[in-house]
């Protein structure tokens, strides 16, 4: 008879998968190099994830959980911080260079689930932005309709911006505009 598998490991092998992706990419994922790449066999893999199709869904539901962890652990949410600086303290956790690795592998998981390669493993941390933004302005008195729409722009020029930063390396320009964006917020959120 088959041993369940560990719940525990199971996450710390996630935590490891979704570090391996960081620093690989998803588009060339396999399960031999990953496994050899993890100091296991293949083996191991399949006793937690049936196939690479299980493992892609729970390695981006993993992925999903460190993401919202990450975002309630932000400082000033509970009110005490501008919309605006919260932004830019988030700016700043995803641009260091040990949070890059993941940050470029949001972007590259955006870009293949824009693509239609994913085949049904969008993450929801893609709405779970636009969600956590658009709490951030209720919560300061934007009305639902009004966060919704401030959320959604927010978000996609935060995400260009990112992607301008990640291209170009120029973090003084790419900054200047963060600046605006957080500026641009703030004030919407004073005139609603």
């Amino acid at each position: 008879m088959a041993r369940s598998a560990d719940p525990h490991h199971r996450e710390e092998l996630l935590d490891q998968i979704v570090d391996y992706l960081a620093g690989h990419g998803l588009s060339t994922l396999s399960m031999r190099p990953l496994a050899q790449h993890l100091g296991k066999s293949t083996r191991v893999l399949t006793h937690h994830f049936a196939d690479k199709e299980a493992l892609l869904r729970a390695t981006m539901e993993h992925l999903d959980e460190r993401h919202r962890a990450w975002m309630r652990s932000l400082p000033g949410l509970p009110g005490t911080a501008s919309v605006g600086a919260i932004i830019r303290r988030t700016w700043d956790w995803q641009t260091t260079e040990e949070n890059l690795p993941i940050a470029r592998l949001i972007h590259e998981i955006e870009g293949l689930a824009a693509a239609g390669k994913l085949h049904g493993h969008i993450p929801r941390l893609l709405a779970d932005r636009s969600e956590f933004v658009a709490e951030l302005l209720q919560e300061r008195g934007v009305p639902d309709a009004d966060a919704v729409r401030i959320s959604t722009l927010t978000n996609s020029a935060y995400t260009g911006l990112q992607l301008d930063f990640l291209t170009s390396g120029d973090r003084e320009r790419v900054e200047i505009a963060l600046d605006q964006l957080c500026a641009l917020v703030d004030d919407w959120v004073t005139a609603v």
